[in-house]
């Protein structure tokens, strides 16, 4: 065996994410001293959840407002208990209605009821029989059909007649608003009831129906008006003067007719309406302030309602689950007097929130205490926000009701919450440690060596397909070159049929001499595994280690001297150098990927080398022979089931407990891909590869109890690809998004204006909102809290770019903006690739557009034709939610604002592919860049073999 080659090693733990193989040496410290080295990070951690908690504070403070000591005129009551419905048939029980009026009695005498079937015609007779001093508002509900009003009115008569107590009767419910009913078949009804009752009979409709329609306050015997400034999006401060001006109005319309209000109320929660907020706390403020004037100028009334009713959130949106005095538990929401709290159980919420916030940046930085103080509270910051909005989405779950189906959508949400906190902090500590750190751990030098030091013989293998061969000449004169004394270079051509292609190659090899060795193996699996799998056979037996190179690149004449010495450790498995590009001069484009390639060279992948966890590539990588052969599989050393076999293989041999060394000097350059679509197809096999070795490695990765992998180990690889599936998530919310929007925008559309033919539907209002809320759409945005964040890690992300390239890349402003234009590009590309992966085993070729005669402008179009059509669908939508919506919430700006966000990636893409169709034109000179000296190899496309 060769001096060199070392046998497996077996793995072992590290003691902690920050620890590498080989850590400093550091004395033994007590607990005292440990928790000394960290007194810095737990101040400011303390510092900055004494300000979460403080924000909390701020928003949950006591509000005043007037108090109330007399008795409610009335209520609205409707005993539906939880998972009860008045459109189902599981109704309450007489025992469940007696319980809720024995509750509402110290409140109020008077009730109002809305139905005389499904049991709610026994509210009289269950009230008396109990012996309470409730007075009953009877009514009864009216809608298109016929034969079942005439069955309602029978019911209603019969009951009246009865009843001791009914004081009032109600024919219908909003029924003339709806337009189930006619004024004249109202007033027909109304008739027909007061010729067989003795009490005094009314409609109840909302104050402007009243005043469009005469006729009907003509035909009854008292008005009875609904009035919720809630729906006519008013601010709370302006809601008593509107009702009190309606309420005027009606009465001056009709002179001696006895007014009285039949619903009054505001919700505790739901979206807001125009300017009108629905809180816990503008519920209390408007009702205690409406008590206070109504008692004063002795108004009848029923509040909008005793207890909320989650069955009517599907017609009638959020809100309309929260407009009751009691939650459904039965438990009073607010009390009649002293200040009102929006979340009274706030304190337990922001203990818990800041504690776990706490704990994870801790956790993070209690790996890194040599952290400059601004990284720490960085980290400490994002990790309290985040954790608030997750916290305040928990909050919103627990006081949300929700059915089976909404639990699900609201869950995967959480679930989606939770990913996004995980990659902002993975995403933080990476800034925090790469941008502030103080220390590097596994950082070497990489010196040449000194002639006469014994160095290992190396084997170059060089896999190529229908490669240009002028391009594959230059690289292998550059492996000519090699100051090295003992080498050879394996070119193993696979899968090219035409021999203008290989023969050339092969002939340049032989005038090359003896060490360049020339393979045509025709048609041939497995395709740049399979080829290396070839070669690692026809290795020469002396050879202790492995090169592998792309056959674009040219290498620096000392790269082998200076990279093979690493190898004297015995725990070295690999070695890495970055990839480089030779051709950062052919143009804006090709300027913009060299900035994007370089952010993860010269950053990410040095952060990793720190925790032996680096990304090994396709090219510019040295592999210890034995570590190779001992890795294979089924007799493969390279995974021919895996389009990224080099980085399964990088990772196969950490499992098997073998160093990698990473080097960030360049010592190699090669093409970067021509056009856009290439440059995307090639983060697609990216993408795709990952999620293949997920698959292939999830125990390791994913299983805590499987040790294959140090803990800094599986967080880079896990939380390094978390973001491209953030990506595939991020794909999936914007066909979410641009399905809802569909609802948001039609069905406020057909109310704004109902006799437009809307696509040719001719559906009324009620019919679309029904079709479409069967289908799963809405017209209620989603609550704020699950907006934000989204916008939040997108801010973040933009940040941390800029952030990074300006501490660890050589380029100016502009550059970092194309770095930041260039990965934003690639987007819509990985999240497509990541849901392929999970599903697929095997990615397809996708075919480059050939679209050489058209304008360049067309074909830039066409390149990134998906990507460009969501652009337009997303701007569509926001234009449309901004025309429906008028900009009236909050939430329809917010949404507009998240819909132009998501379509950034898409009009990047755009972008790109216009900028590549454009003529190349000669670019500033980039630091490490040198000009391309074939033209040939600036011509091909990269993508499928790199």
């Amino acid at each position: 065996m060769n001096a060199l080659a070392a046998p497996r090693l077996p793995p072992h733990p590290e003691p902690s994410m920050s620890d590498s193989r080989r850590p400093l040496p550091s004395p033994v410290r007590s607990p005292g001293a440990r928790l000394a080295r960290h007194r810095v990070t737990l101040a400011l951690l303390a510092l900055v959840a004494l300000a979460h908690l403080g924000a909390w504070w701020a928003f949950n403070r006591p509000v005043a407002m007037p108090d109330f000591r007399g008795q409610v005129n009335g209520l609205a009551f409707a005993p539906y208990q939880r998972g009860q419905s008045a459109e189902g048939t599981n109704w309450p029980t007489a025992e469940q209605i007696e319980g809720d009026l024995r509750r509402v009695a110290p409140m109020t005498r008077h009730i109002r009821t809305y139905a005389a079937h499904g049991g709610m015609e026994r509210i009289p007779e269950i009230a008396w029989s109990t012996g309470l001093d409730l007075k009953v508002t009877l009514g009864s509900w009216l809608d298109r059909r016929l034969d079942r009003n005439a069955a309602e009115l029978r019911r209603l008569v019969q009951v009246a007649r009865e009843s001791r107590n009914v004081e009032r009767v109600l024919v219908g419910n909003e029924a003339v608003l709806r337009g189930d009913v006619t004024p004249a078949q109202m007033v027909g009804y109304i008739e027909q009831v007061r010729r067989q009752v003795r009490q005094p009979v009314s409609t109840a409709e909302p104050w402007h129906v009243w005043m469009d329609h005469p006729e009907l306050g003509n035909a009854v015997d008292y008005i009875t008006i609904h009035l919720l400034p809630y729906w006519e999006g008013l601010p709370v401060e302006d809601a008593l003067r509107f009702i009190m001006e309606k309420y005027d109005a009606v009465r001056a319309r009709f002179p001696g007719k006895r007014v009285v209000i039949g619903e009054v109320g505001w919700p505790s929660d739901g979206v807001a309406q125009g300017a009108a907020r629905a809180s816990r706390v503008n519920q209390a403020l408007f009702m205690r302030s409406f008590f206070t004037i109504a008692e004063q100028r002795g108004l009848e009334y029923f509040v909008m309602e005793a207890f909320d009713q989650p069955w009517k959130v599907s017609f009638e949106g959020r809100a309309a689950g929260h407009w009751g005095m009691y939650d459904l538990d039965r438990a009073q929401k607010w009390p009649m007097t002293g200040p009102v709290q929006e979340t009274p159980a706030w304190l337990g919420w922001a203990m818990g929130a800041s504690f776990a916030a706490f704990l994870a940046a801790f956790f993070f930085l209690s790996r890194r205490p040599d952290i400059h103080w601004q990284g720490k509270l960085m980290l400490g910051v994002l990790s309290q926000g985040f954790v608030a909005l997750g916290t305040g989405v928990l909050l919103a779950m627990s006081e949300t009701y929700m059915s089976t189906t909404a639990g699900v959508v609201w869950s995967v949400l959480v679930a989606g919450q939770l990913l996004l906190l995980a990659i902002l902090l993975s995403d933080g500590f990476e800034l925090a440690e790469t941008v502030w750190g103080r220390l590097a751990r596994r950082q070497w030098p990489a010196v040449p060596a000194a002639d006469g030091t014994p160095l290992p013989k190396v084997s170059l293998h060089l896999p190529i397909c229908n490669e240009p061969p002028a391009m594959v000449r230059e690289t292998l004169d550059a492996l000519a070159a090699l100051d090295y004394p003992d080498f050879e270079v394996l070119v193993v051509d696979n899968n090219t049929t035409d021999p203008a292609l290989w023969e050339p190659v092969a002939e340049h090899c032989a005038r090359l001499g003896a060490r360049f060795r020339f393979f045509h193996l025709g048609k041939w699996p497995g395709f740049k595994a399979g080829a290396l799998n070839f070669a690692l056979r026809e290795t020469a037996p002396d050879a202790a280690v492995i090169g592998v190179l792309d056959s674009d690149y040219t290498v620096r004449p000392d790269w082998l001297r200076r990279m093979a010495p690493f190898f004297r450790r015995p725990e070295v498995g690999f070695t890495q150098s970055p990839q480089d590009y030779r051709d950062a001069q052919g143009g804006l484009f090709k300027r913009l990927m060299f900035w994007e390639y370089a952010g993860f060279f010269k950053a990410g992948m040095v952060t990793r080398n720190e925790r032996n966890a680096i990304i090994q590539h396709g090219t510019m990588t040295l592999i210890r022979k034995s570590a190779l052969e001992d890795a294979a599989v089924d007799g493969k050393a390279w995974a021919e089931w895996c389009i990224c076999e080099d980085s399964e293989l990088g990772l196969r041999l950490m499992r098997q407990g073998w160093e990698a060394v990473y080097c960030p000097d360049s010592m190699g350059r090669g093409v970067m891909p021509d056009d856009f679509s290439a440059y995307r197809k090639q983060r697609h096999r990216w993408a795709f590869g990952a999620v293949q070795i997920v698959k292939g490695h999830w125990r390791a990765l994913l299983n805590p109890f499987n040790r294959s992998l140090t803990q800094g180990q599986r967080f880079h690889f896990v939380m390094g690809w978390m973001p491209w599936l953030g990506d595939a998530l991020g794909l999936a919310f914007v066909l979410g998004g641009l399905l809802w929007s569909v609802g948001l925008v039609l069905i406020p559309l057909t109310r704004l204006y109902p006799a437009v033919d809307l696509f040719g539907l001719h559906l009324a209002t009620e019919g679309l909102r029904t079709a479409l809320v069967s289908v799963g759409l809405s017209d209620e945005f989603p609550i704020t809290l699950f907006m934000i964040p989204s916008l939040g890690l997108f801010t973040f992300k933009l940040a941390q770019i800029w952030t990074l390239y300006r501490a660890r890349v050589a380029c100016g402003p502009l550059d970092r903006l194309g770095a930041a234009l260039g990965g934003l590009a690639l987007t819509h590309t990985i999240g497509k690739a990541v849901w392929q992966g999970f599903f697929k085993r095997r990615a397809h070729f996708a075919r480059t557009p050939k679209m050489e005669n058209a304008p360049a402008l067309v074909q830039g179009l066409m390149t990134a034709r998906q990507e460009g059509m969501i652009m337009l669908l997303l701007w569509l939508a926001a234009a449309g939610i901004t025309v429906a919506h008028r900009g009236g919430t909050w939430e329809a700006v917010l949404w507009t604002v998240i819909l132009l966000v998501q379509s950034v990636p898409y009009l990047a893409a755009v972008s790109m592919a216009l900028v590549a169709a454009l003529p190349a034109r000669q670019a500033v000179a980039l630091p490490g860049a040198v000009s391309a000296q074939s033209s040939a190899g600036q011509a091909v496309a990269r993508s499928e073999l790199k």
